[in-house]
């Protein structure tokens, strides 16, 4: 599998960075290969998301935008975490009854490729016309 920055968040609010190879979303646990070399073997559920993104520094000072079309990626959606952060973006695989599920951010300038949205964070999804 392919090496994947990540910037993980738990339900707690605690963030961390590192890279992971083995994420899947179907399973329960997966290793995070921290900045300091260490490795953490996380469980999804304890949770909020995983942003897999460009890069580990980010860029938290810009403001998001979240115009952009995806061409083929599905339903627009706003999710609404139960911490009130809120993003936007594009989703083929949202179901109530799976453990999470994979947006495109709606912002294509974003840190963020994708984000895993682990569902029992969520406090409220929105389809966007």
């Amino acid at each position: 599998m392919a090496e994947n920055n990540v910037v993980v968040r738990r339900k707690s609010g605690e963030l961390e960075k590192g890279s992971t190879v083995d994420f899947l979303p179907n399973k329960e646990k997966f290793h995070l290969h921290l900045e300091s070399g260490e490795v953490s073997a996380l469980v999804v559920e304890d949770l909020k998301a995983v942003f897999f993104v460009k890069d580990l520094e980010g860029r938290p000072d810009r403001p998001a935008c979240y115009g952009d079309d995806i061409p083929g990626g599905g339903k627009k959606v706003q999710v609404t975490f139960k911490d009130g952060e809120v993003v936007i973006g594009f989703t083929t695989s949202y179901s109530p009854q799976r453990r999470g599920f994979f947006l495109l951010p709606a912002d294509k300038e974003s840190n963020n490729l994708r984000v895993f949205v682990v569902a029992s964070a969520v406090e409220s999804i929105r389809m966007i016309d």
